[in-house]
């Protein structure tokens, strides 16, 4: 198949960066509004070999922010309509769809399965995203972790640094506090926003999927931590030394 889909990104990124992109294994974990538009980010970009991990169905209050949100795509799987949409842009692809919400007992087998060049972790609730955390930096996988985007309405506000350094995140402070225990104080990054939460549009659950709360979300920022999270792995990929596979 021709790569002249990939023409502007080669001019940029040169051939050699462009081969970086296509050797690499990304996994990523949450399809929603940020874990959804990072895959399509990391695809554009030319990555090779991707598995993407989520066990929800479309429903009608995901279309104002999720990209496989649409009218028609209402009860479908979300990993079944990112896969179809994701192997349109790169038919080449090597991808792995797994259409099961992401248990603590199922990361370390899932973990296991590939050698992974990065790990996002795009999980919205609190004790998935800690295990993924935990059981990535223990194989010494890097991995960068999206925190609470709900309640967020200044895109400026919107930035990239360890998880030691993260403020006005509900979600960043519940994830330093568990990992504290652990005697992890630092040493993976984050997308996060310096933002105050908006206290008002909070909403209580039923808890089910580990998820007590949610805040109102605005079409756009879930969006930018996708592609922050995005272009912290792409870039940190075009900057390691050129590996080739037999």
């Amino acid at each position: 198949m021709s790569k002249k889909w990939l023409e502007r990104t080669e001019l940029l990124i040169k051939e050699a960066g462009a081969e970086k992109l296509h050797n690499a294994n990304i996994l990523i974990v949450g399809l929603g509004g940020v874990g959804s538009f990072a895959a399509e980010f990391i695809a554009r970009a030319g990555v090779g070999k991707m598995t993407i991990v989520d066990g929800d169905t479309v429903d009608i209050t995901n279309i104002n922010r999720q990209l496989p949100a649409l009218h028609s795509t209402i009860d479908k799987n979300k990993v079944d309509v990112v896969s179809e949409r994701l192997m349109d842009i790169n038919p080449e692809l090597n991808l792995t769809p797994i259409n099961k919400f992401l248990l603590p007992e199922d990361i370390d087998a899932i973990l296991d399965a590939e050698k992974f060049d990065y790990v996002m972790d795009c999980i919205d609730s609190v004790t998935p995203k800690l295990t993924l955390i935990k059981a990535a930096k223990k194989r010494k996988i890097k991995v960068i972790s999206s925190m609470g985007a709900g309640g967020k309405s200044d895109p400026s506000k919107v930035m990239v640094r360890d998880i030691s350094k993260t403020q006005n995140c509900f979600l960043a402070k519940q994830v330093r506090k568990r990992l504290k225990k652990e005697k992890i104080h630092k040493g993976f990054r984050c997308v996060f926003s310096q933002e105050i939460q908006a206290e008002d549009s909070l909403k209580m659950t039923d808890g089910s999927n580990f998820k007590k709360s949610f805040y109102g979300t605005i079409s756009f920022i879930p969006a930018i931590f996708g592609l922050y999270a995005a272009a912290e792995v792409i870039n940190y990929l075009l900057k390691q030394d050129q590996t080739t596979e037999d």
